[in-house]
């Protein structure tokens, strides 16, 4: 609508232009032959009469002048006409849309290649993560089956962890019996029978003390 709208206003301005050139064409060869007519017949100028305040002023140019200068500007005049009449103004927009469009082509091809080469570095990121998430997921695949391997031994190394604690204990337990086989008749501590004083309360303990303790717990 807007190209229709562009073209209907160059062909008027064309139109306008053609009728002010072939008027001032018309009006240019009719001087020039009133200048021929005055050369030929030997009569003074007829038109350069009726322009009112320049009229005298016309008439005392020389008549070759006369004649020349209305022959040269009805010629440029009646060139200027037929170029505008053989001249086509909407041919001509619709070429520079045409040039214009063929640009804007151009240009947005270049802008989808270059895309497309994003697009394409893009697609080889991925294509290359992708593979990455394969190889990660194939060793996480591989750890979670030997976690499995490993979680028999953890459960054996933790009973033996509870078995030497409980081993331990009983150990302790048996060298508190056979170590500390006295008590200390002061605070009631079970000491060693090497023990001269009792560590919790200070008390001297006598050998007659380790010896009766002694045959108690035998």
């Amino acid at each position: 609508m807007r190209t229709r709208q562009t073209g209907a206003t160059l062909l008027r301005k064309k139109g306008i232009a053609i009728w002010c050139f072939s008027t001032f064409t018309v009006i240019s060869l009719i001087h020039l032959i009133d200048a021929a007519a005055s050369i030929l017949f030997n009569n003074p100028t007829q038109l350069l009469q009726l322009y009112p305040l320049i009229g005298q002023q016309l008439q005392q140019i020389p008549i070759g002048s006369y004649l020349f200068g209305t022959a040269a500007s009805t010629a440029i005049l009646w060139g200027i006409t037929c170029i505008i009449i053989f001249d086509n103004p909407v041919e001509a927009f619709l070429n520079k849309i045409l040039s214009d469009a063929k640009t804007q082509t151009a240009t947005e091809t270049e802008i989808l290649e270059s895309r497309s080469e994003i697009l394409d570095m893009i697609n080889e990121t991925i294509e290359g993560d992708s593979e990455t998430l394969a190889q990660v997921n194939d060793l996480m695949r591989n750890i979670h089956a030997e976690v499995k391997d490993i979680q028999p031994i953890k459960e054996n190394m933790e009973k033996t962890r509870v078995e030497l604690g409980n081993l331990k204990r009983q150990i302790k337990t048996l060298e508190e019996k056979l170590l500390f086989t006295i008590i200390c008749s002061a605070c009631g501590k079970m000491l060693r029978p090497d023990f001269k004083l009792c560590p919790y309360c200070g008390e001297s303990v006598t050998l007659e003390e380790k010896m009766l303790v002694v045959k108690d717990y035998r």
